[in-house]
């Protein structure tokens, strides 16, 4: 692996798709990390972490993740459970994936970090930008805040994962991102 290392938070596989490439047309060396356990139910985590897993194939690249500890992340959250889809909870979710992901970087000499999550036109990239540069600087590692979904990004990232196969789910993660669903039973 040639280039200077950098460790990509993947919030799904399908939001990796245009990242990944382009960090490392960019000269970057990536490696993949994915947390999940924000991810409810545990079969929709599967689902996702398979997912990850095949995007790292294609990428020929490096695969990290977390252990899977949904009931702490439950806890972390619990507070602002009723809170509605984009509030504070979902600020809390950022941040608990970014510092897992900064922590992971910092203890295995990582020195740059970067996230997928500003591929969805779904969230507040100058928050997730905000949080992941705080986060990144507290560990001593330099901040990539690309706004991926500029310039098409999100509509090339829905096109390659479909040519690669990819799982794409339909609800953010959290049991909190399902409410009214009747066919979804909480973990």
């Amino acid at each position: 692996m040639t280039g200077k290392r950098l460790l990509l938070h993947l919030c799904c596989a399908p939001d990796g798709t245009v990242p990944w490439p382009t960090l490392a047309e960019g000269g970057y060396a990536v490696e993949g990390f994915f947390y999940g356990s924000n991810i409810h139910p545990q079969e929709e985590y599967c689902l996702r972490l398979e997912a990850v897993r095949s995007l790292v194939k294609a990428q020929k690249g490096v695969f990290h993740g977390a252990p899977y500890d949904p009931d702490r992340w439950l806890e972390a959250v619990g507070e602002w459970k009723d809170e509605p889809e984009g509030g504070k909870r979902c600020l809390l979710c950022f941040r608990l994936q970014l510092e897992a992901a900064a922590d992971f970087a910092a203890e295995r000499e990582i020195p740059f970090l970067a996230t997928t999550l500003t591929i969805s036109p779904h969230k507040d990239v100058a928050a997730i930008n905000a949080i992941g540069a705080a986060v990144a600087s507290s560990r001593g590692l330099s901040w990539i805040g690309t706004i991926w979904r500029k310039g098409g990004g999100f509509t090339r990232s829905v096109a390659e994962s479909c040519r690669l196969g990819l799982y794409r789910q339909n609800y953010c993660g959290c049991l909190y991102s399902r409410r009214g669903d009747d066919s979804f039973e909480k973990a």
